[in-house]
């Protein structure tokens, strides 16, 4: 709410000077000059530098890497808001308790101002529907981000004034119909083609509307979505899972759906700096104990495992995403390379996902271009798998959209057992989730939505021998922040929080 009402004051002229002269390669490659807001919306090209503006506000903490932080939550990591995840959540908590609200009302902002007057450009009507679908696809990304964290918020469908802008929130439900809705449209003007230069098409929009409704417990319907995506056979599995997540293998990956796109010198991350320098997500022993044996068997069972040697016969997946501290690697020349971490492990784990061994050694000079993926096929097919399995139990549909992932080329693994009743089923799907996804932001939602975090959470013991707290009365949403509550006095704090 703090940047929604400071932005209103000088949104008119600065969202585009900030935003679109400074993003000149973040979509289109092609450079942008400074505009006039008096003179805009006159032709196509001016109406390309506003929608780069507005994509330009994934470039943001919310959706990049977000440093681990959410795989932080979820307990699958130690490192950044660890007090966060060890239970001391306040409304004055600041950290992502504030960045995740206020990057969400920047974008909508953006949005919104974007959706008020796209119209006055002189193009085809047709064409400027493909334009309001980009952005109403983007708004709706913004909107189930809130959802996720904070439940019902204030919801705006246009650009308001400082008044108006001081509103209570909408209900969880009510911001939910809007998602839906601005999905449908996206999904009725966007081009049902691949994902390959940073606008967002059909796809992107079916994939997020299967994650909504699938996050809802809507399982038909969610399963329907999944399906439409599955059966036009647009994307498709990427061949090598360690590239999948490196800027080499990224441009035009048949299985990237959507992304928030980096390119060096103009645009770039600093996630191996992060990752592979300051040490900041150390993965738990927890998460590297989820991945199974080469024979599909966990480690409790598989004659495979050798606790002397935890990376072997273990599922390919585990050696393309967590490494041992102090273990050097190969770059795509051959080499061995060292690491120059300048912090320990806490757990003795450090990420290989995302993390380019050809930028070591690595200091304040690196510049990663590595896109960070918010939406792919795999989990398209594993949506499908857990919602299908919901509503009729393990058919063949769930088993091959479950197996498609496991087999994947260079994972390999074996197909699931036959005979899964509907609960295993369940189990498998969670787990293969866990491990296809680790380290990328994903799982804090999941285990929010499967109602397990409030008792797996308790049971870590962090370096130092602190437990972890979750209090379910509570900490399924995050509090608004004290800030914005000051700002507008209608906004109900969340449940059990300090008013």
């Amino acid at each position: 709410m703090k940047y929604l009402i400071n932005n209103i004051k000088i949104f008119f002229i600065a969202i585009f000077a900030i935003c679109v002269s400074s993003c000149s390669d973040f979509l289109d490659k092609n450079p942008l000059d400074q505009i006039s807001s008096e003179t805009f919306w006159r032709n196509e090209k001016e109406v390309d530098m506003a929608l780069a503006g507005v994509y330009n506000r994934l470039n943001s903490w919310t959706f990049r890497h977000k440093d681990g932080s959410l795989d932080v939550m979820a307990g699958d990591a130690y490192g950044t808001v660890i007090n966060l995840a060890q239970g001391l959540i306040e409304p004055t908590s600041g950290s992502i308790i504030n960045t995740i609200y206020n990057d969400c009302y920047r974008g909508i902002s953006s949005c919104n101002f974007f959706l008020d007057n796209v119209e006055n450009a002189p193009l085809d009507p047709e064409r400027i529907d493909v334009y309001k679908a980009e952005v109403y696809f983007l708004r709706a990304l913004f909107y189930f981000t809130l959802t996720e964290f904070y439940g019902g918020v204030p919801l705006y469908d246009h650009s308001v004034t400082i008044d108006e802008a001081i509103v209570k929130q909408s209900s969880k439900e009510t911001v939910i119909a809007q998602v839906i809705s601005d999905l449908d449209f996206a999904i009725d003007h966007l081009d049902n083609i691949s994902y390959s230069d940073g606008h967002a098409v059909k796809g992107s929009a079916l994939t997020l509307k299967a994650k909504v409704l699938l996050h809802q417990g809507k399982w038909q319907e969610a399963a329907d979505v999944a399906d439409e995506v599955i059966q036009d056979k647009i994307f498709t599995l990427h061949d090598d899972f360690r590239t999948l997540f490196l800027a080499s293998g990224q441009n035009d990956n048949p299985e990237i759906i959507f992304s928030t796109r980096f390119l060096t010198p103009n645009f770039t991350s600093d996630l191996d700096i992060r990752f592979s320098w300051h040490g900041v997500l150390n993965p738990l022993q927890q998460l590297v104990d989820a991945y199974e044996c080469t024979d599909g068997l966990p480690i409790t069972s598989s004659p495979l495992y050798d606790p002397s040697d935890w990376k072997l016969n273990r599922d390919p997946r585990l050696i393309m995403t967590i490494k041992e501290y102090g273990e050097t690697a190969i770059n795509s020349a051959g080499e061995e390379v060292v690491f120059n971490y300048n912090n320990v492990s806490g757990t003795l784990y450090n990420p290989v996902k995302y993390c380019n061994w050809d930028a070591l050694p690595i200091d304040y000079s690196t510049q990663s271009e590595q896109d960070w993926i918010h939406l792919r096929y795999a989990d398209v097919l594993l949506m499908y798998a857990e919602a299908k399995n919901e509503v009729s139990g393990p058919d063949q549909s769930v088993y091959d959209a479950v197996n498609e992932v496991r087999t994947r080329t260079g994972v390999d693994m074996p197909e699931l057992p036959l005979g899964l009743n509907k609960d295993e089923m369940r189990e498998r799907i969670r787990n293969e989730r866990r491990v296809e996804f680790a380290l990328e932001g994903i799982r804090y939602s999941d285990v929010k939505r499967w109602k397990t975090i409030e008792d797996y959470v308790p049971t870590i013991q962090d370096p130092g021998g602190v437990m972890r707290m979750f209090d379910p009365s509570k900490h399924y949403l995050f509090p608004f922040p004290q800030s914005e509550r000051d700002i507008n006095p209608l906004l109900d704090q969340n449940p059990n929080y300090t008013q």
